[in-house]
């Protein structure tokens, strides 16, 4: 019986110089070429650059007549024997389903040992009391595993794409403000003399390191992800192919392959580490040092690195009933009397709430809270999604889709998915929101004196609202930029 390489190699000789297919219908053209009809029809209908000129032959471009074709019936036959010697050697492969030991075809599959047996290994003594069953049967239970690892693998490999591309753009975003930054810091310092110019390169320096640690934690995250793709990608390559496979090639280490998915470990990376971000975030206090010598020139500094102003009015038809709104809207004081205001969905019913007019869907803002408590009262400050509960028990907390923090008689709670009291150097009478979409932080500083307070990390999608909260009879907040 003639080799599979050796049928194969024959076919490659009587492939259609045009097609590269086995030739049908071959006929001969003037110059001995052979060409499957068909092709060699639709070869001469395609016009040349001369019309007058007669078609040249595909191979030696030697012309010939179009109506000059030779059926070749002896190369017709020596393809036809060629295909058949292609079925035969194909189905010759069968053969390695065949039990080695006794040369019968293998049906079973012993579930004891993980052997694939023919009649005879099954009727043998040392099978006799063993679980059996068709091979089939025994692939069953392993195809409905591998399925499901395929699909729990493919979906953590998307999973772990979306982290990139989301991770990738925040990245982006960094790099950008910085890049900003910088220029803005050459600009301002352009004017000073020596101080000024020594403070400059100070401040010069930790924005490039900045630069290179982002793009160092960059290159790191890609390469981790990358890692974490072509790993999964290659378990899910093999699962895909061995599921292929016929159940007898199925079964075998099937137990072995399956274990080393389901215990697989994805580590799902973060682009921005805590302590970058942190370094990010505390830039701006790095050119507190010039406040004693440049006050005007700092605060214009910080301004121009900080957030652009946000001018927030409250909107009426958010607001509580026991809230109390100034004219210009620019303040709430809260009051034990209802408000004779009528009931709508945009309303919040229980929690003495409001929420400025407009919300925000991108860019970098910034506004600042000025307080005024009466003994025993809060005030709670952040930013919610647009679609947060307005009717009911409202729950101050991320999940719930709200960013806040809120501000009591002697202590500031960051409200959390657990609220976490802080300790501050001192209570603030005047705190400055900070909303960075994009790169998804809502900041929180003490106005007067610049210490942090509180800072959260989520990921907008949708449009978020600057929002407020009151409690206790006399107390009030006011808005400014």
């Amino acid at each position: 019986m003639a080799s599979a390489a050796s049928v194969t190699s024959l076919a490659d000789e009587v492939n259609c110089p045009i097609c590269q297919g086995t030739l049908r219908e071959p006929v001969t053209i003037d110059c001995g070429h052979n060409f499957c009809r068909g092709c060699l029809t639709r070869y001469c209908e395609i016009p040349g650059p001369d019309l007058e000129e007669s078609p040249t032959c595909p191979l030696c471009k030697e012309p010939f007549r179009p109506g000059s074709f030779r059926p070749n019936w002896q190369l017709a036959n020596v393809v036809e024997n060629i295909e058949r010697l292609q079925l035969v050697s194909t189905q010759g492969l069968g053969e390695e389903d065949a039990c080695q030991e006794h040369g019968e075809k293998i049906y079973f599959f012993c579930e004891d040992d993980e052997m694939q047996l023919c009649v005879v290994c099954r009727e043998a003594g040392e099978h006799a009391a063993h679980t059996m069953r068709f091979l089939e049967d025994a692939a069953a239970p392993y195809r409905e595993q591998i399925h499901k690892c395929l699909k729990c693998l493919r979906k953590e490999r998307e999973e772990i794409q979306e982290i990139q591309s989301r991770e990738n753009k925040r990245m982006q975003v960094l790099l950008t403000q910085v890049s900003t930054k910088r220029q803005q810091v050459i600009s301002e310092f352009a004017h000073l003399r020596k101080f000024l110019e020594e403070q400059q390169s100070i401040l010069l320096a930790q924005l490039e390191s900045l630069d290179g640690d982002i793009l160092k934690q960059q290159d790191e995250f890609d390469f981790l992800v990358a890692g974490e793709i072509c790993r999964f990608s290659a378990l899910i390559e093999e699962l895909e192919e061995k599921n292929e496979r016929p159940a007898r090639e199925l079964l075998t280490d099937i137990r072995s392959t399956l274990i080393r998915c389901e215990t697989r470990k994805c580590r799902k990376p973060v682009a921005v580490s805590p302590e970058l971000g942190q370094r990010i975030r505390d830039f701006p206090q790095q050119a507190l040092p010039l406040q004693r010598e440049m006050k005007m020139f700092l605060e214009k500094l910080h301004f121009e690195l900080d957030y652009e102003p946000a001018h927030i009015s409250l909107d009426p038809q958010t607001s509580h009933p026991k809230l109390i709104l100034s004219e210009d809207r620019q303040r709430a004081q809260f009051s034990y009397k209802w408000q004779n205001s009528p009931d709508n969905p945009q309303r919040f019913d229980r929690a003495t709430c409001v929420l400025a007019h407009t919300g925000i869907t991108g860019g970098r803002h910034t506004w600042v809270v000025s307080i005024d408590l009466a003994h025993g009262g809060s005030c709670t400050m952040g930013v919610v999604s647009e679609d947060v509960q307005r009717k009911g028990e409202l729950r101050l907390r991320p999940e719930e889709g709200v960013w806040a923090v809120r501000l009591a008689w002697g202590f500031v709670s960051a409200l959390g998915s657990f609220p976490t009291r802080l300790t501050l150097k001192e209570q603030p009478r005047q705190v400055r929101v900070s909303l960075d979409y994009e790169v998804g932080w809502v900041t929180f500083t003490n106005a007067a004196t610049r210490e942090p307070i509180y800072t959260f990390t989520a990921s907008f999608t949708r449009k978020v609202i600057p929002f407020f909260g009151l409690w206790g009879r006399g107390s009030s907040f006011s808005l400014s930029s």
